[in-house]
């Protein structure tokens, strides 16, 4: 049995991807810096007889977030797949010409420090095991800047740089790097970016393996 580690667990999008993989029987380990809701995620999982435990930390912490990952695959067992998926804060999404060169520190660790950190952390592990998958998961400024949310459209659109060239590079290796996005908002009656819905989404690209960049719906005109 190997780990699927989700960075970013919430009680939404996070939640049915961790119910997807811990029912293909992968253990499932939450990291994020918010223990109350760590503690109800885990405990709606083990209503479902998913194995998963709880791991604080913070992307914007590089410390705390190798911790966590290492405390992991001790706990629970190798990691063979990862998701970074936190929510970036509101006060990244500050418009073009409002935006200075110290508004784009929090977003860039968040978007790219956070997730080096991450794969780095989790590589050795999937060497060892000869396989894993990097999944990311971003919203549609990764793909088309808009100028009302710089931040996050700058360090997406680095972040999504920085997975591009994971997927050519680990894929010799049997290590998979695939992006999703999500154009729209992620609600429960959504036909495609229901959370239950992008978690097949995602389970299937870790299954499949085909191509990198994949999105949950056509992008708007």
């Amino acid at each position: 049995m190997t780990t699927f580690a989700l960075v970013g667990a919430g009680p939404g999008l996070g939640l049915a991807t961790a119910r997807r993989f811990g029912a293909a029987g992968h253990t499932v380990a939450l990291i994020s810096r918010n223990t109350e809701k760590l503690d109800g995620l885990t405990a709606n999982l083990a209503r479902d007889n998913i194995q998963a435990r709880a791991f604080t930390a913070d992307v914007l912490d590089t410390e705390s977030l190798t911790a966590a990952l290492h405390a992991a695959a001790a706990a629970l067992g190798s990691i063979e797949i990862l998701q970074y998926s936190p929510v970036p804060r509101a006060d990244f999404m500050k418009p073009v010409l409002d935006t200075h060169a110290d508004d784009l520190d929090a977003p860039l660790a968040f978007s790219v420090k956070g997730p080096l950190t991450c794969v780095n952390t989790v590589l050795p592990g999937m060497r060892e095991l000869g396989r894993g998958t990097l999944l990311f998961v971003n919203g549609s400024s990764a793909v088309r800047p808009n100028p009302n949310v710089a931040g996050t459209s700058i360090a997406f659109a680095a972040e999504s740089a920085y997975a591009a060239m994971l997927h050519e590079t680990l894929a010799p290796q049997n290590i998979h790097a695939a992006q999703l996005i999500i154009p729209g908002a992620i609600r429960p009656d959504a036909e495609h970016s229901s959370p239950d819905v992008l978690a097949q989404r995602l389970y299937a690209l870790h299954t499949e393996r085909n191509g990198f960049r994949h999105y949950a719906e056509p992008m708007p005109d």
